[in-house]
């Protein structure tokens, strides 16, 4: 035993010695790394600690932790996991770091449209006026600088003050005062334009032009609510069309009529740079309820036809179409319009055989006015196209593609009916009940992947992400602080739609990049909207819009064009002190921020609407107010 015992001591402390020879070198090498971690970091502890404060912000990060009186099993601790950073944290480098600001561009630019340069569409044919449609600039030819104000500008006067009054100072062109006199269009007094609602043909004003078109047609049941104006001028009819609750696009060319849609859009009513010549016009078949034009100097019966035909493609079923001047009533205004009575007769001759090669029916000509009426399905139409040859059906070609496309010399066929008194696509609702109804193109499952269910689900989202925006944006919840807006990627008009009570208007954009085309169901809520590629600047003016929504926006366009070419065209048609919200993915808005510090707008992360734990967030922006410089006296 006694051995026994003797051998267990001596292994015993064998062990020991062991242990503690252990115990040392791994406490040796542990400080060995220790240091060399350190050492490519600075050196010390305290050297590494200020290098890391001085390129990040501190964020605070105190959980609490609360006993709880309660019996739990297994501990008395609970944890709080509510999350303590949010998206205000996610700041940028400190300023030094920044790339340099965008510079200002020349004064001269203030009122650049890059698309409708008129410098650039000298180069264009002329013929059937080519050179006034869309020709933008090539990538070398951008402008990377920002659009400066003109002196003086200032905050547009508020809806509905702005349908009848405009500064000088931000639109200093008093061409049309001239030009347009005896016809009542507009007038310079002081330091702003007014504008007595008259036009060429209709002397008494807008608002009673629209009561004699009242008069014929029904504009007060709600089943007319979508409008287009071509060839607008300074859209009056536009202007006194929205207290009818009817929403209108008014567009004209940029021309030897200056500032005619930069006066509409300044007065706050919904407007856009374009012409009807060789491309489809920016809109979906079957889109508006009305089409107008009031003197607008259009060649209706000329190319066989080819501008009633796409007239034709925009109508809804059923709708109207309204034309007054030359050459209705040309009995009692030949010799006022300075041309023979031979030759108007047979302008008016050649546009109602094209209207009945359409299959139009004319409704009425009463005085100045003559309405035209498409029919609501082409079973007929097919029929008499053994008598009218021409224009013949389009084949295998889709009807809502108008991005580039040109205007082909044949029908656009309406959707199949099972017979006669049914209305192709199906019927639309009146107005204002229109807005949340399932449209027609969902209804029948025209659109791919979406349901009415999911239609009704994005209605009631947005309805909720709207009253997040104006808890977020001040300027936003006052009422009248905004009125013309543009929504860049708008789906299904759901932003719009929960805007309506509103004294706005919303452009609706879907880009001509989205997977799916939702712009037909836009119109079939009674909104309006146009297609728009966010690689190409839009055919409007400077300072356009009061507020931008950016949703998904440069996810979309990644690897498709570059960020700061959509932000500097922001920029562009952005009005001074004027907002924008982006939403998209953290890692987007980051750069998106990075880019929108060099604009030298102001502004701010925020967390989205379900909270800080989604990865997608909401970036507020402002732009800043400032000007072109005072011009030079002395070159005055």
């Amino acid at each position: 035993m006694a051995i026994w015992a003797n051998l267990s001591h001596s292994l015993t402390s064998k062990f020991k010695k062991a242990n503690l020879y252990y115990v040392a070198a791994t406490i040796v090498l542990c400080c060995t790394f220790y240091v060399i971690g350190l050492w490519p970091q600075g050196g010390d502890v305290a050297s590494r600690q200020l290098s890391s404060t001085a390129i990040l912000p501190t964020l605070p990060c105190n959980p609490s932790i609360k006993t709880s009186n309660s019996p739990s099993y297994g501990s008395s601790i609970s944890i709080d996991f509510t999350a303590r950073h949010t998206a205000e944290d996610l700041v940028p480098l400190s300023p030094s770091a920044r790339v340099k600001h965008f510079p200002a561009c020349k004064p001269d630019l203030s009122e650049y449209t890059p698309c409708q340069d008129s410098k650039r569409s000298l180069k264009f044919d002329r013929n059937m006026l080519i050179y006034r449609e869309r020709h933008c600039p090539e990538k070398s030819e951008l402008l990377k600088c920002r659009i400066p104000a003109p002196f003086g500008y200032k905050p547009p006067f508020r809806w509905p003050e702005s349908r009848d009054s405009v500064w000088y100072a931000n639109v200093p062109h008093k061409h049309l005062t001239v030009e347009k006199a005896g016809q009542n269009w507009v007038r310079f007094k002081g330091d702003r334009f007014t504008f007595p609602g008259g036009g060429t043909m209709f002397p008494r004003g807008a608002d009673a032009y629209i009561d004699d078109i009242g008069k014929l047609i029904k504009l007060k049941d709600g089943s007319i609510r979508t409008a287009i104006d071509t060839g607008c001028g300074v859209a009056s009819w536009g202007a006194y069309l929205l207290s009818r609750d009817i929403l209108p696009i008014s567009f004209a060319p940029k021309d030897t009529h200056e500032a005619q849609v930069q006066f509409a859009l300044e007065r706050g009513v919904p407007a856009l740079i374009g012409i009807l010549a060789t491309n489809r016009l920016p809109y979906p078949a079957r889109a508006f309820d009305m089409a107008h034009c009031s003197r607008c100097l259009i060649p209706w019966g000329n190319y066989d036809g080819l501008y009633l035909i796409e007239v034709d493609r925009i109508l809804r079923p059923g709708g109207y179409w309204i034309l007054s001047g030359p050459p209705i009533n040309w009995q009692d205004h030949w010799r006022g319009w300075n041309r023979t009575a031979d030759d108007l007769k047979a302008e008016q001759d050649q546009i109602e055989s094209v209207a009945r090669s359409l299959c139009w029916k004319k409704v009425t000509q009463k005085g100045d006015l003559a309405i035209w009426q498409k029919p609501t399905n082409h079973m007929h139409c097919k029929i008499n196209r053994k008598v009218f040859r021409k224009p013949p059906f389009c084949q295998e070609e889709d009807p809502d593609k108008a991005w580039y496309t040109k205007i082909d010399a044949c029908l656009s066929p309406l959707p199949e009916v099972s017979n006669v008194k049914d209305i192709a696509g199906g019927p639309l609702v009146n107005w204002p009940e229109r807005l949340t109804a399932v449209p027609p193109r969902i209804a029948s499952a025209s659109i791919e992947g979406v349901t009415a269910e999911a239609f009704s689900k994005d209605t009631e989202l947005w309805k909720k992400r709207v009253a997040h925006y104006k808890a977020l944006d001040s300027q936003l919840a006052e009422r009248g602080r905004y009125r013309n807006i543009l929504d860049m990627n708008a789906w299904l008009g759901g932003f719009a739609a929960a805007l309506v009570d509103d004294p706005v208007w919303v452009m609706n954009i879907v880009p001509v990049e989205a997977d799916i085309n939702t712009l037909g169901v836009i119109y079939e809520r009674g909104l309006i909207g146009t297609y728009q590629s966010w690689c190409e600047a839009m055919s409007t003016y400077p300072r356009t819009y009061d507020f931008i929504h950016a949703d998904s926006v440069f996810t979309l366009y990644q690897d498709r064009c570059e960020m700061e070419d959509i932000l500097l065209e922001m920029d562009r048609v952005l009005r001074p002190q004027g907002s924008v919200i982006f939403r998209d993915d953290v890692d987007v808005l980051v750069n998106v921020k990075d880019i929108v510090d060099r604009l030298e707008w102001d502004s701010r992360m925020v967390d989205h609407e379900g909270g800080p734990h989604v990865r997608e967030k909401l970036l507020i922006a402002t732009k800043q107010y400032w000007t072109a410089p005072a011009p030079d006296q002395d070159k005055q």
